[in-house]
């Protein structure tokens, strides 16, 4: 059993072996939240800890978001900061089963993970920056659940430097540990009435110095293609096949505007479903860009390539219905520059060099910077994520935490 003291002692590669053990992924199969019963699991075992470590306000909702704060040092009246991270796993790889490997002083080769998988350099170069440092894997037969556990470790060891060391000082340091992220769902439920921070950070990133205050805009919707049924046999001239139809639809999408072709700051359209007969075919697709004028461009080109299909095909209906999801939390972030600018000292203070990477997706702190909690995102010290040859380096772990210690210091110093 842990005890106060081995919490607060313990290294970060401790915690994490700990954390990613629970099976915790999540599923977009059911209609609660959380999603799965072992995000409970964890949650309570970090409502444990927490509570053990001494911090104030420690609750798990009823919809597993778990809550904690670290009281200010006395003296320091400075605005309020929050830490976060989520809870679950990604669904679609074996998640249940855990067992983490720990590979000492990694020399640049290929790591063989167990069950016929292989870390090799050649995929993941960004491995190649860790070699002297230790590697965590899992055995090969499932993910690891670096994303996100080691951002839930990297906290939790901050929080421990934090309370060891009274010299430090600091506001109140609010945390936050999220279920359903991995589905789309992570902070929908979030309680802002409870969680005292105007001013947060998610530890959610990949290697280390990553920063993040960059989203994608993001529009969701549906292609409903409507055809006309006839018997095949005497369908001359009757049938509108809705079928081939939608096959033009996704054709006319351009092979420079496809996730598989675009990397860095450019935008996509992306089918990602589809289901269907000769009457009628759905698919649903996400647009994506940085710049929502840009995304607006995408929309209008969409909705004139379908007007063209549906005048080669009388009879047939092609229209696109679609919403707004997420938006990019650049402009917000801008309103406060002392968010990131922090950030980047804070690393900077570790030894770190930061390096700025646009998200290519979404973040749990992309939505709360719109309902006025102010989120970039931080790296965690993982790679490959969603993936068997998911990994995690002990060493950037700790420069987590260290980040996270250096950034309730630097706002310690700031006027409420």
């Amino acid at each position: 059993m842990t005890t106060r003291c081995n919490l607060l002692e313990e290294s970060v590669a401790d915690k994490f072996i700990r954390y990613v053990q629970v099976d915790t992924v999540s599923s977009e199969l059911t209609d609660t939240t959380p999603s799965t019963p072992g995000q409970w699991d964890l949650a309570k075992m970090l409502e444990g800890e927490l509570n053990q470590m001494g911090l104030s306000d420690v609750h798990v909702d009823e919809h597993c978001f778990v809550l904690g704060r670290l009281p200010a040092t006395p003296g320091v009246n400075a605005p309020p900061i929050g830490f976060l991270a989520h809870l679950d796993t990604v669904p679609g790889i074996p998640g249940e089963g855990v067992k983490p490997v720990l590979h000492r002083a990694y020399s640049g080769g290929r790591i063989e993970v167990g069950n016929g998988v292989v870390l090799d350099p050649a995929d993941t170069p960004a491995i190649l920056k860790a070699v002297g440092s230790d590697i965590i894997t899992s055995d090969g037969s499932t993910l690891l659940g670096a994303d996100d556990k080691a951002g839930i470790a990297s906290i939790m060891r901050a929080l421990a430097m934090l309370i060891n060391d009274s010299s430090l000082p600091r506001p109140d340091v609010w945390v936050a540990f999220t279920p359903d992220e991995e589905i789309g769902a992570g902070v929908l439920k979030f309680p802002y009435d409870r969680f005292g921070a105007k001013l947060a950070y998610t530890f959610d990133g990949g290697a280390l110095g990553e920063l993040s205050d960059e989203t994608f805009n993001a529009l969701n919707g549906v292609v409903t293609v409507k055809g006309r049924s006839a018997h095949p046999g005497t369908a001359r001239g009757k049938m509108v096949n809705a079928l081939h139809v939608a096959g033009e639809v996704l054709a006319s999408v351009p092979s420079g505007w496809r996730p598989e072709t675009t990397d860095g700051r450019e935008g996509f359209i992306h089918p990602t479903e589809i289901d269907g007969n000769v009457e009628e075919v759905r698919i649903k697709l996400i647009v994506r860009d940085f710049v929502k004028g840009q995304l607006e461009a995408r929309r209008q080109a969409l909705e004139h390539a379908l007007a063209a299909i549906e005048e080669r095909y009388p009879g047939s209906s092609v229209r696109f219905s679609g919403e707004m999801g997420y938006s990019n939390m650049k402009a917000e972030l801008d309103k406060d520059p002392r968010v990131v600018a922090f950030a980047l000292k804070a690393m900077e203070m570790a030894g770190i060099t930061p390096h700025m990477h646009p998200i290519r997706g979404g973040t749990d702190g992309a939505r709360m910077t719109f309902r006025g909690v102010l989120t970039p995102n931080l790296f965690t010290g993982g790679g490959d994520a969603h993936s068997r040859q998911e990994w995690a380096c002990v060493q950037w772990m700790e420069k987590g935490a260290e980040t996270a210690v250096n950034l309730a210091r630097l706002w310690a110093g700031e006027s409420s």
